[in-house]
């Protein structure tokens, strides 16, 4: 039996659905599953039709930031949502503004929040649901957590979360955690030029992925690349903080980063940094091709 969605998109870039059609599954995916309504995918009904009364269904995903003024097929994002939340078994918020609210808490809507949180702070109107709730960010998703979370929901598997509701399963590494670059982070040896194959890009160009929560490195994009491995900085777009100003830039105070790796203690780390200026490995600081 096919598990019925909602893939409902608040105030969106549509990113995140693109990015699911993605997935190089997706045809043995909509076997099992079933879209009452999807805003690309041939859907069960028409948005009108889901807005004007309510239908079957299991999970809902929200795509978007939501706020007050927002509206879909001219009815109210937050009362779309008041509505099936009492029917369906689950909440997937899909991106980080529908979970943080993202670059659109800026936009000139009212109120723009993510549904449980506003940056990191928690929001008091959809609190009731937050048992039912799982939250993916990202910007946008990786598809296959996606899809993993939707058949572990299917399959009745319990799924630990951490204090922001995304499953630990994903949001329990760092996105540096699988970099190919970290002989160069040990070794404080940077790259000073964008999309080559050598170098960390932590220490001068704002490499966000010590401290950021995702597995980019884990799971590939399109089982292929993630943005450290083709020579890109990780913005950290899974966090609360996401969008931050200059991300191609390393906050330093006195020539030590602003931002250290989680759990390294400042102290700590000066220790190491000592140390490892002390080596100089050839190796690294030949081309890899």
């Amino acid at each position: 039996m096919k598990t019925k969605i909602l893939w409902l998109s608040g105030i969106s870039c549509y990113g995140n659905v693109h990015s699911f059609l993605t997935y190089s599954h997706i045809d043995i995916f909509l076997n099992d599953f079933e879209f009452i309504y999807h805003p690309v995918l041939d859907s069960t009904y028409t948005l009108s039709e889901i807005v004007q009364s309510t239908k079957e269904c299991d999970i809902l995903l929200l795509d978007g930031a939501v706020a007050d003024d927002f509206q879909r097929a001219d009815k109210n994002i937050k009362s779309i949502i008041h509505n099936y939340s009492k029917t369906v078994k689950k909440i997937i918020t899909v991106g980080t503004c529908a979970t943080f609210g993202g670059i659109f808490q800026y936009s000139s809507y009212k109120n723009p929040t993510g549904l449980h949180f506003l940056g990191e702070n928690l929001q008091d109107e959809f609190l009731h649901l937050r048992a039912k709730t799982i939250s993916i960010s990202g910007c946008p998703i990786q598809p296959e957590i996606l899809v993993n979370t939707l058949y572990s929901l299917k399959q009745h598997f319990d799924i630990p979360l951490d204090s922001y509701l995304r499953p630990k399963e994903y949001f329990a590494y760092t996105v540096h955690n699988g970099c190919v670059r970290n002989e160069y982070f040990e070794y404080k040896v940077d790259n000073h030029r964008f999309g080559e194959l050598e170098g960390c890009l932590y220490y001068d160009h704002g490499c966000q992925a010590p401290y950021t929560n995702g597995s980019c490195n884990k799971i590939l994009w399109n089982e292929v690349n993630s943005k450290t491995r083709s020579g890109s900085p990780c913005f950290g777009c899974t966090e609360s903080t996401f969008p931050k100003t200059n991300l191609f830039e390393t906050k330093k105070n006195m020539g030590v980063p602003q931002y250290l790796p989680i759990g390294v203690p400042k102290r700590a780390y000066l220790s190491i940094a000592g140390v490892t200026k002390a080596f100089k490995i050839d190796r690294l600081n030949k081309k890899l091709m």
